[in-house]
């Protein structure tokens, strides 16, 4: 939030002081802003935004010490150049002289914390100067460019959810596998558990006493339940030096590219987890702000580049327990807030509303859903993909269904983008045989881990309806068909209207579906001719 003033410790009213003045000297004319989180006070100048680590002890950080603030400025400058090397720039120790004067003195990149010690500005050097405090220097960006923001502007576009799937897959990907060590994968999680209910213990009264109960040993159960994969997927190497603080608010748009900046670095075991946990936070942020197909489509885009279905059973329990970050995190920020200016504007009351909605999240993402899977068939045209995307995170818990697209398959199975034009020999008989039994191999490990599927195919045979409506069976789940129906000129023009589609079905591949007879139709029949369709599909999940 920007602020005149600031809620940093007192003993660095100095340093904020400096640094303003200093910021001011450099960019003459430049009206200073502020902005301000529970552990960090950051200046912005005209081109430039320097960062300062509050002075505060929580259950989770200890920033007491300047040589520690120093320490984990370097150290966030070198995680941070691994996804955003163009926002940092470089660590500065603010360091006072013999004669009592303040000034800047850059730390260079390749020196260590360790090397900061006498003779380099480090307390009671032996150049005469005391090391006060670090800063750290950043490239400026614009604000609204932002994720939270572009999500209150309703500018979050599928593309741009798309390509951060893409980003969050390559980082984990590179992303160092821990070693194995004494501490189970579990045990990793337990252990965070625990720093949130300390954290929801220190939130005193400004959260509901009985949800905090509820969601605590709803939490609990759930991973007393999930001990197991949790620590198999440890030693299967999914736990790894993730960002450990990927919400919204820490994604930025910088030419274009969905840019993670602003990672965790004052803990390194608690940013060391499983990739599933990393990625579920902005899957939380995205549902708590009231977009859960964009948090069903990431889920979905992230999963097409990283097979990690063995994982689906942890996301509820991962959500929640970024949901419960997020409530003591945002009930730590109101104890901070001054009371009488907070009065006077109703800001700590808003917040304490806030901290009070991630916790109720929580608990709604705790709660059990049935497992389902939802076939979708109908001619190339017919609106499929769409229809997959209007109800999937309707389908099971959250983030909502696995979707399972025949176009996207078919591309996998041959290797090649899912983009890239096909010649007429991928779509034969015995590949779009492939495509179908795939399908139903994805649909039953998903459904079988207890999380739902929506499967998104032509359908037109009916001994392919009757095997996929056979995988829900089997697995005791709900199942439900739904045929998409439309006027062939509406089948038609979509086709010639398609850009950037994973679907290669033109206007002839329509012809000849029309010419088969597709058999048998008990699926669910909904006119998908008219823009009502998508409200249509949703209303008939209810």
């Amino acid at each position: 939030m920007n602020q005149s003033r600031c809620n940093a410790p007192s003993e660095q009213a100095g340093t904020l002081a400096f640094l303003q003045g200093e910021l001011a000297r450099r960019d003459p004319g430049m009206a200073m802003q502020v902005i301000e989180t529970h552990i960090s006070v950051i200046l912005l100048s005209a081109t430039r935004a320097w960062k300062l680590k509050k002075a505060v002890t929580l259950p989770y950080l200890d920033f007491a010490s300047a040589q520690t603030r120093l320490a984990l400025c370097q150290r966030e400058l070198e995680l941070n150049r691994r996804t955003a090397p163009a926002i940092y720039r470089a660590v500065h120790r603010v360091i006072r002289r013999a004669g009592g004067d303040m000034s800047l003195a850059v730390v260079p990149c390749a020196q260590t914390a360790a090397d900061d010690g006498a003779g380099k500005g480090g307390i009671g050097a032996d150049d005469g100067t005391t090391l006060v405090d670090a800063v750290l220097e950043m490239e400026r960006f614009e604000q609204d460019q932002l994720f939270d923001r572009l999500a209150v502007d309703g500018a979050l576009s599928p593309q741009l959810i798309t390509r951060l799937a893409q980003a969050i897959a390559a980082f984990h990907e590179r992303a160092q596998p821990l070693a194995q060590g004494e501490r189970s994968g579990s045990q990793r999680i337990g252990d965070i558990l625990e720093i949130n209910e300390r954290g929801l213990a220190r939130a005193g009264g400004l959260l509901d006493a009985a949800t905090v109960r509820r969601v605590t040993q709803a939490l609990r159960l759930r991973w007393r339940q999930h001990h197991g994969l949790l620590d198999q997927r440890q030693h299967a190497g999914h736990v790894r030096r993730c960002h450990g603080d990927l919400h919204l608010r820490n994604i930025v748009v910088i030419d274009g590219a969905p840019t993670l900046f602003d990672c965790l670095e004052f803990d390194e075991d608690m940013a060391t987890t499983d990739i599933l946990y990393d990625l579920a936070f902005v899957l939380m942020d995205l549902w708590h702000r009231e977009l859960p197909s964009l948090a069903n489509l990431l889920f979905n885009r992230y999963l097409d580049e990283v097979d990690e279905s063995t994982g689906l059973p942890l996301l509820g329990l991962f959500m929640a327990m970024r949901a419960t970050v997020r409530a003591h995190v945002t009930a730590t920020r109101a104890q901070e807030m001054p009371t009488r200016q907070a009065a006077e504007t109703g800001a700590r009351e808003a917040v304490i509303a806030e901290a009070g909605a991630y916790l109720a999240l929580a608990e709604r993402l705790l709660a059990p859903h049935p497992v389902r899977l939802i076939a979708i068939g109908g001619l190339s045209g017919s609106g499929k993909s769409t229809a997959a995307a209007a109800i999937a995170d309707q389908v099971g818990p959250a983030p909502g269904a696995r979707v399972l697209s025949s176009d996207r398959l078919r591309k996998q199975l041959l290797g090649v983008p899912p983009l890239t034009r096909l010649s007429s020999e991928a779509y034969g008989p015995d590949v779009s045989a492939r495509v179908y039994a795939r399908l139903r191999e994805r649909a039953a490990t998903v459904i079988a881990l207890g999380h739902g599927a929506v499967v998104d195919a032509v359908f037109d045979r009916l001994q392919d309806r009757d095997a996929v409506h056979a995988v829900a069976a089997a697995a005791g789940a709900a199942f439900q068909g739904i045929w998409l129906q439309a006027p062939t000129a509406v089948l038609l023009d979509r086709v010639e209207q398609r850009r950037d589609d994973p679907s290669d079905a033109g206007a002839e591949v329509i012809r000849r579906q029309l010419q088969r007879d597709p058999g048998r139709m008990d699926w669910r029949r909904i006119d998908a001719g008219s823009d009502q369709a998508p409200a249509l599909l949703r209303k008939s999940l209810d």
